[in-house]
């Protein structure tokens, strides 16, 4: 089943290449039993996949473009319906897969502006050059967001598996380059292990 087509396509697939795919949201679960799917999303806002007709999905031979037939943000999740799938359980059989869409549909961001997805999985480094760990995701506060870094033992961090999270505002932000995913930013490690042994 791997290598069947997903879906009905209105192009084949590889047409979307890895290199300029943008991946927004996974596809998480069925919702309910008329074909709708529930989305984990990469983006900082979760309307932000309203903006497009169709996406592209991943797939055992490529990325395949399927056209959405409807999206809804509730309160407790995001959900969309595909075109092609009518039942609970083609939704299940679709499994969990990669939504993108292709760079060239996203608008250019401003010199000190980025999207969200360019930066989940970035590590991140301090100026002295200590590796802090690798961004799990954004969330956002209202005031500002705030990256939340995973850390670790072989990250030079004693206390283990620990979240960062680290406002990213430029008193804290040093640089970020995003040919080489990696974010610079004036914070030191001991002021998580500082803070994790005062919660004890």
């Amino acid at each position: 089943m791997a290598n069947k087509p997903l879906l009905p396509s209105k192009v084949q697939p590889n047409a979307l290449s890895d290199a300029d795919a943008v991946v927004m949201a996974r596809i998480a679960a069925p919702f309910g039993i008329k074909g709708w799917l529930k989305l984990q999303t990469f983006t900082e806002y979760a309307n932000s996949l309203d903006h497009f007709d169709s996406w592209f999905v991943s797939s055992a031979n490529g990325w395949q473009e399927v056209e959405v037939e409807d999206f809804a943000v509730n309160v407790k999740s995001v959900v969309a319906k595909l075109k092609g799938i009518d039942d609970r359980t083609a939704a299940e059989q679709i499994g969990k897969r990669d939504i993108a869409v292709p760079r060239s549909w996203l608008d250019q961001p401003d010199g000190d502006e980025y999207y969200w997805i360019d930066l989940i999985g970035a590590s991140v480094v301090n100026e002295s050059g200590e590796l802090l760990g690798n961004i799990e995701t954004l969330m956002e506060t209202g005031a500002n967001d705030v990256l939340v870094v995973r850390s670790a033992k072989n990250a030079g961090n004693s206390a283990g598996n620990t979240e960062i999270l680290i406002p990213f505002v430029s008193q804290y932000l040093a640089n970020v380059d995003r040919q080489n995913k990696v974010v610079t930013v004036r914070w030191e490690r001991h002021w998580q292990e500082s803070e994790s042994k005062d919660s004890k």
